[in-house]
C-alpha cells in the first residue's frame, strides 16, 4: 500500500485563504495575497530607555521615517479626501439646492470627526522604510549600560498598542503578552503605572523576560509583573482591576501560516486546535473585559484577516 503524499501546511493555508478571503475581500484579495507572500518588512521601535539619541538621525539618513508621528497628518488628509469624495458624489446625485445641502453636511461631518491619532503617545517612535524599499535595518546595538537601541517588529503590531491609548498612571494588562513586542511598546509610552504581562506559555514567557532584560532598566522592570496564567481564568485572579486591557489573541497568524512550515497551525494534526480558535478567542476577550475596571477600555486584536476570528468574536 502506498501513502498519499503529505500536503505542505503552507499550501493548505493558502488554499484556505484563497477560498475564504477571496469571498470576504473580493477584488482586494489578489493584492493582499501578494502582500502575505512577500518578504516581511520590519519597523524599528526606538527604545526610549537606551542612550541612543543618534539613532533617529541615522535612520532618517537611510530614508526611514517615523510612521507614528506622520499618522495624524496622513489621517487628516485621508478624512479630507473622504469628505471631498462624498461631497462630489452628492453633487452628482443631487441638484441645485440639494447639492449645497449635501456639501454643507459633508463639511460639517469632516469638521466634527476628531483627527484619528491625536491621542497617540508622542513617545512611541517606530521607523519604517517607504513602500517598495526592501532595505533591512541593522541589528540592534547596546548602549553603555547594555540596553539595545531599538526593537525590530512588524510595524502593524504596534497599532493595537496605539489604539489602547494608555494614559498616565494607568494600570495595564497585556493578557497574551509573549513574545513581548507589544509589552515593550506599552512601556515606551512611559505612562504605565503598573503593567501586568501574562502568557499561558511558559517557554514564550521566557522570551518575554529576555526582551525586558535587553531593553528595559531594572527600575522600570520592577513595575512589570510577568505571569503564566491561563488568560481565560484571569478574572478569577485580578478581576475589575485595570484601566486598559490588551487582548492580542492566538490566531491563525496568516503570514506565518502562508510562509513557514514550522509550528504551522494548518498542519493536519492541529486541525482541531485551529477549529477551536474562535471559541478560545471569545473566552479570552470575555476574560479581558472582566479584568477591566468599570469604564475601562479593552482592545482586541489578531494577526489574521479572518472575519470568524475578528468581527464574529467581537459581535
Amino acid at each position: 500500500a502506498t501513502t498519499a503524499p503529505r500536503i505542505p501546511s503552507t499550501r493548505l493555508a493558502l488554499h484556505h485563504f484563497d477560498t475564504n478571503y477571496s469571498l470576504h475581500l473580493g477584488a482586494l484579495w489578489p493584492s493582499v495575497r501578494a502582500g502575505l507572500l512577500c518578504e516581511q518588512k520590519y519597523g524599528a521601535l526606538l527604545n526610549n530607555f537606551a542612550a541612543a539619541d543618534h539613532v533617529p538621525q541615522e535612520l532618517e539618513l537611510l530614508n526611514a521615517t517615523d510612521f507614528v508621528s506622520e499618522a495624524p497628518q496622513k489621517a487628516q488628509q485621508w478624512q479630507q479626501g473622504a469628505a471631498a469624495g462624498e461631497a462630489a458624489r452628492g453633487c452628482q446625485e443631487g441638484s441645485g439646492d440639494g447639492r449645497t445641502v449635501m456639501q454643507a453636511g459633508m463639511m460639517t461631518q469632516a469638521e466634527m470627526s476628531p483627527p484619528l491619532c491625536t491621542s497617540i503617545s508622542s513617545k512611541i517612535k517606530c521607523y519604517t522604510f517607504p513602500r517598495g524599499d526592501i532595505t533591512r535595518f541593522r541589528p540592534a546595538r547596546p548602549d553603555a549600560l547594555g540596553l539595545l537601541d531599538y526593537f525590530l517588529m512588524d510595524a502593524a503590531s504596534l497599532l493595537p498598542v496605539l489604539a489602547l491609548n494608555v494614559q498616565p498612571d494607568d494600570f495595564v494588562l497585556d493578557l497574551c503578552a509573549a513574545p513581548g513586542g507589544k509589552t515593550l511598546a506599552l512601556l515606551q509610552t512611559g505612562f504605565c503605572g503598573h503593567l501586568a504581562a501574562n502568557d499561558v506559555s511558559v517557554s514564550r514567557t521566557k522570551r518575554l523576560y529576555q526582551i525586558l532584560h535587553s531593553y528595559v532598566p531594572r527600575e522600570i522592570r520592577d513595575t512589570v509583573s510577568v505571569t503564566s496564567y491561563d488568560g481565560r481564568d484571569w478574572d478569577q485572579v485580578k478581576g475589575g482591576t485595570f484601566h486598559k486591557v490588551l487582548v492580542d489573541v492566538p490566531c491563525t497568524t496568516d503570514r506565518h501560516s502562508a510562509m513557514e512550515e514550522d509550528n504551522n497551525i494548518f498542519h493536519k494534526r492541529r486541525t482541531k486546535e485551529r477549529q477551536m480558535l474562535p471559541m478560545l478567542q471569545l473566552q479570552l476577550l470575555m476574560a479581558g473585559i472582566l479584568a477591566a475596571k468599570p469604564g475601562g477600555e479593552v482592545v482586541y486584536s489578531t494577526c489574521s484577516l479572518s472575519p470568524l476570528q475578528n468581527e464574529c468574536v467581537v459581535e
